[in-house]
């Protein structure tokens, strides 16, 4: 359990330390790249900022992902269930995710006028139900027929044999999937944040930084955006553990 702890810990003393050397060698100026040690002050001196902004951030990226969570859940069982929806869906699925979604950003916000809140949740849904919908999907097109027809014929249910077989078998792939999208919705989350003129939360705060020129609160709102990125992700290394702990292997 010390080592699960200290191993992350010490990656990321050396990668600030390697930072802060490399701002040092070259001699660079705040404004050019701010260095671990300008850090401290921004996030003092901004730290009713962050504490509203970041929860404004957070609130918005997790709203967003429990949605993708169910519509990419129900869109990956009828795709996986279906050969003729997969066949049909998985083209429009792929051209959607192909769509750089920073386009899609100036057209949401025409549509939804001065919905800020909701433009934002939307962007966090749209930019991470992808994988999970397509991992669940894969999950449950590639179930052993075997286990299902054996089923079958003890006269099991279709509840029972998703219940028994399907859903184990697909948890490994759909928390594996949740993961990148933990990581993703904070960049859906981000664009409206940074790209709307009365956007909130730390995406508006990184624009301030940046319209302000003030670099070292560019930064902190950098490391604070990758701060909650890490405690997501690990909240759902957490739930994995709980629901899918079984399939987890030791490293050899």
């Amino acid at each position: 359990m010390l080592r699960k702890i200290a191993v992350p810990v010490l990656a990321v003393l050396v990668f600030l330390g390697l930072w802060e050397a490399l701002v040092w060698v070259n001699d660079w100026p705040n404004y050019k790249m701010a260095s671990p040690s300008d850090l401290p002050p921004a996030f003092w001196k901004y730290k009713e900022l962050f504490f509203t902004m970041g929860w404004q951030t957070l609130w918005r990226t997790v709203a967003g992902l429990l949605l993708a969570v169910i519509f990419g859940t129900a869109l990956g069982m009828i795709i996986g269930f279906s050969k003729i929806a997969r066949d049909a869906l998985y083209p429009l699925l792929v051209g959607f995710n192909a769509i750089p979604k920073a386009t899609l950003v100036p057209v949401i916000s025409l549509i939804f006028i001065g919905q800020h809140d909701f433009n934002t949740v939307l962007m966090a849904f749209m930019i991470s139900f992808f994988p999970i919908a397509v991992s669940v999907g894969i999950g449950l097109s590639t179930l052993e027929p075997e286990y299902r027809d054996i089923l079958r014929a003890l006269g099991a249910s279709r509840f029972t044999i998703f219940q028994k077989i399907a859903l184990p078998k697909t948890l490994p792939e759909f928390f594996g999937a949740l993961k990148v999208s933990a990581t993703l919705a904070f960049i859906g989350t981000n664009l409206v944040e940074i790209v709307s003129p009365h956007g909130k939360g730390l995406g508006a705060l990184f624009k301030s930084g940046e319209t302000n020129g003030d670099y070292p609160l560019m930064f902190a709102v950098l490391i604070a955006l990758a701060f909650l990125g890490i405690v997501l992700y690990y909240a759902v290394i957490v739930l994995e553990r709980y629901f899918a702990g079984w399939a987890e292997r030791e490293a050899s």
